[in-house]
């Protein structure tokens, strides 16, 4: 299971809560906990939470958070590191304005764990340039993992083309007859763009960060 690691910082969060008082904490405090900027983005966070079977919400409680999945956060951090898929990396990609897609990469190739990719032949790397999506724990210099798609669900992270020549990595809302990409930054403005000037070339599945040692 892929978790990103502003979505790991919530989960271990809300987990040492619960153990240390005994009650869950509420959206306000996983906010101040974790210094996020609004109670949507931890919403969000939340709602991904437990779409992957990590939490229960109940609305009707002003504490509603319950830990379903105890093992869930070991898991997270093992990997079969013999077991992996070298996925070729196509290109940067902005988190940030768009920009004109960049090739320097073509060719070159990322090792990527097996447990997040479905579809090798379907799955393209590529590299981060700029902050916007910081709040999903995207940053510059990271290699993002792709599916190739078409289309996506509201909420998705994607990468667009903008216009026909321009390509970003955002959040994906589909609003009428536009679409909003929405960054993962409060210092930074959504992108609203007519729905036939947008096109989906692939959802965010994974992300891979090196350090410089």
């Amino acid at each position: 299971m892929y978790l990103t690691r502003r979505q790991r910082e919530v989960f271990e969060f809300i987990t040492n809560f619960i153990e240390t008082h005994g009650y869950s904490p509420s959206l306000e405090e996983v906010a101040k906990g974790l210094d996020l900027s609004s109670l949507a983005t931890v919403h969000k966070h939340l709602t991904n939470l437990a779409e992957k079977g990590l939490i229960r919400r109940h609305w009707n409680r002003g504490r509603g958070i319950e830990i379903i999945n105890d093992l869930a956060a070991p898991r997270l951090v093992q990997m079969d590191l013999d077991a992996c898929y070298a996925i070729p990396i196509r290109g940067t990609v902005a988190a940030g304005q768009p920009l004109d897609v960049s090739e320097d990469d073509f060719g070159d190739r990322l090792s990527v764990p097996a447990d997040l990719v479905r579809n090798a032949e379907n799955t393209f790397v590529l590299r981060v340039r700029g902050d916007s999506m910081i709040e999903e724990g995207i940053q510059e210099g990271d290699f993002i993992i792709c599916e190739r798609r078409t289309d996506a669900r509201n909420g998705q992270v994607v990468v667009a083309l903008v216009g026909g020549y321009e390509t970003t990595v955002k959040y994906f809302y589909r609003e009428g007859d536009q679409v909003r990409l929405q960054p993962a930054n409060p210092y930074m403005a959504p992108i609203y763009v007519r729905a036939t000037d947008v096109a989906v070339q692939g959802v965010v599945i994974g992300l891979v960060r090196k350090y410089a040692v």
